[in-house]
């Protein structure tokens, strides 16, 4: 399990999507849903700060210039793990797949964007208002494909370049972890000692990962990035087709 946690580390702090290898690791450990999303949150809370945290000291991303999206992402976040506990996440399931198509798409189509860094087409105070409650509340409430959203939308939203964009994703995610993990602790629903391992793991993995991206830059980021988010898509769609 510290060697699922290093290797999703990594990939998650370049591109995101590391749930795509914790999350059925978790569950093949015999781990109830509820008790591997909860321990699922701990382990990706390590990565995300461990790469956030490298991004920072890159100068890549700065908490000033984040940090009303991250108080939004905070209260999200709450909000949509609460949620899951009442709600029904049928609906976000069926619309995801559609939503991570558009992703794809928007990436192949326009294969210079975020090559370089350009003017906000909206406000910077209001997108990151509003990206942080909407996608703040999906990665509490389910999760899959958050860093892809984050990722895309700032940079067709703000202008920023991939390596930005991903560095700034990565404190989101850091947050909306933490808001998530609080209430699954609340809850009962983690396993500690299987979650500090892989949490291990991500530390080390998350670091490395950051370390490449900034080394490779964006011609780097972007070929991971699409890859991830097909190989989302695909496992998304699998899934809906088995069940």
């Amino acid at each position: 399990m510290f060697g699922v946690g290093l290797i999703a580390g990594l990939v998650d702090a370049i591109a995101g999507g590391g749930g795509l290898i914790t999350v059925p690791a978790l569950l093949g450990l015999g781990l109830s849903p509820q008790l591997a999303l909860g321990t699922n949150k701990l382990q990706s809370t390590f990565g995300s700060v461990s790469a956030a945290w490298h991004y920072r000291q890159a100068g890549l991303v700065t908490l000033r210039e984040c940090r009303i999206g991250v108080v939004a992402t905070l209260v999200g976040a709450v909000l949509g793990a609460v949620s899951v506990q009442w709600l029904d996440p049928d609906v976000l399931r069926w619309l995801i797949p559609w939503l991570l198509a558009g992703v794809i798409v928007y990436t192949v189509l326009r294969p210079k964007a975020g090559e370089v860094k350009s003017a906000p087409r909206f406000p910077p105070t209001g997108v990151l208002i509003g990206l942080g409650l909407v996608l703040g509340f999906y990665d509490g409430f389910l999760g899959p494909g958050t860093g892809s959203f984050w990722t895309l939308s700032l940079i067709s939203l703000l202008g920023l370049h991939f390596l930005q964009a991903t560095a700034t994703t990565k404190v989101m995610n850091a947050t909306s972890n933490l808001a998530s993990l609080v209430v699954f602790v609340w809850g009962g629903h983690v396993a500690w000692l299987i979650g500090l391992v892989m949490g291990a793991g991500q530390l080390v993995g998350g670091r490395i990962g950051a370390r490449l991206a900034v080394r490779g830059g964006t011609k780097f980021v972007r070929p991971v990035f699409l890859t991830v988010v097909v190989v989302l898509l695909v496992r998304l769609l699998y899934v809906q087709w088995r069940s």
